[in-house]
């Protein structure tokens, strides 16, 4: 599991440990830096390796593991080390381009990925795509809006498919005004109204980012051009993804907002397994409503289907500058606003430039960084 202690990660264990005993056992947990969530993860659910990202946390994590048996290292390479190990099933959820090499290290062993980590779809699609094709592995998405198009489309007939959408709840600033976005802190956009993310993500999710990432990662993961990828703001965040046939029928997947539901989809496919989680009730829910997005208060949409459109290294200068400008908004040095500004520069200063394999994406990523550290710089300064 590499990111055994975010979100995803803890939600994954968590329906490990409800499962029947002995259905699954752990070959390796990943973290970052977290020690102790990882090392009580590992005594927990008995895994034979723990590794921790960071390699000034290695004396730390053998330390908490001293008795335990289990092995500990650290380290970007025990990271992709750890992927590669024997295991017949894959959750891929470390946050951001950092997730990139360990999950191509995961494909290339086969077996089941469960990608989490949508970022390795948007700023190498054809790079994981093809370690997919290479070794036969399975790569099924866990994004709740993926999984649910998964499970809708009828992939035998693409032809048939009329378009898919992708749902969103519309975030913390939904119905906010611009003088309130300006204005929001990391706080107020942490806060949101539905699901329970990490950092990163909820502040995707408060930009519209988010979506147009998953937008990007719809083109790469099903046979259905940009056009015909839609994407609606649905505040329930019950339907979580829609396709919409030829002959004029719509199929939904629908359920509660819990990342339990995909993650289990994926764990148990082709089959499906029991979750104790809260039943839908549409009686009580009542209504289910559905908006177009506001192209003036949220242009990552627009940003991100130009990217995709743009083609080549577009859309790994679009993730890095908005992975960077997150970042900065999370320390208080940049406003809500300029994130979405600052990519866009990014954008208009790289443009599309060919990338030609791993080390090409991993070096224009790490340029987009700079380059968008050295914009967000200017903007304070003006």
């Amino acid at each position: 599991m590499l990111g055994s202690t975010g979100s995803i990660g803890r939600s994954t264990l968590a329906l490990l440990e409800a499962a029947p005993p002995g259905r699954f056992a752990v070959e390796a947990l990943v973290a970052g830096r977290d020690v102790a969530a990882l090392a009580a993860q590992a005594r927990r659910h008995g895994a034979r390796l723990a590794v921790v990202a960071d390699p000034s946390c290695h004396a730390a994590l053998k330390e908490a593991l001293a008795g335990s048996g289990i092995e500990a290292a650290a380290g970007p390479e025990a990271v992709v080390e750890a992927a590669a190990r024997p295991a017949e099933w894959t959750m891929a959820a470390i946050v951001g381009s950092a997730g990139l090499r360990a999950t191509l290290a995961a494909l290339a062993r086969g077996g089941t990925v469960a990608l989490a980590n949508k970022e390795s779809l948007v700023c190498a699609g054809e790079i994981v795509l093809e370690a997919a094709r290479r070794s036969g592995a399975a790569l099924l998405p866990v994004d709740s809006e993926h999984n649910a198009i998964f499970q809708a489309l009828d992939a035998r007939d693409p032809a048939m498919v009329e378009k898919i959408v992708l749902t969103a709840s519309g975030g913390p600033f939904r119905t906010a005004d611009i003088a309130t976005m300006r204005a929001a802190t990391p706080d107020a956009a942490l806060r949101h109204p539905v699901w329970k993310m990490g950092a990163k993500i909820s502040i995707d999710s408060a930009t519209m980012m988010n979506k147009g990432l998953e937008l990007i990662e719809a083109a790469r993961l099903f046979p259905v051009p940009e056009p015909r990828i839609e994407v609606l703001v649905h505040p329930q965040s019950t339907v979580h993804g829609l396709v919409q046939y030829a002959d004029g029928s719509i199929l939904a997947q629908l359920g509660t907002p819990d990342m339990r539901t995909p993650i289990a989809h994926t764990l148990a496919w082709p089959r499906r397994m029991e979750v104790a989680l809260p039943r839908l009730d549409l009686a009580t829910l009542g209504r289910l409503e559905f908006f177009p997005p506001d192209p003036v208060r949220f242009p990552a949409l627009r940003l991100a289907r130009e990217a995709l459109r743009a083609g080549g290294g577009a859309p790994t200068v679009l993730n890095a500058a908005n992975e960077a400008a997150v970042a900065l908004f999370l320390e208080r040095r940049l406003g809500f606003l300029d994130i979405a500004a600052v990519v866009e520069d990014a954008l208009e200063a790289l443009g599309a430039p060919a990338v030609a394999g791993l080390e090409a994406v991993l070096e224009l990523d790490a340029l987009a960084r700079r380059e968008a550290l050295r914009l967000a710089a200017r903007r304070a300064a003006a």
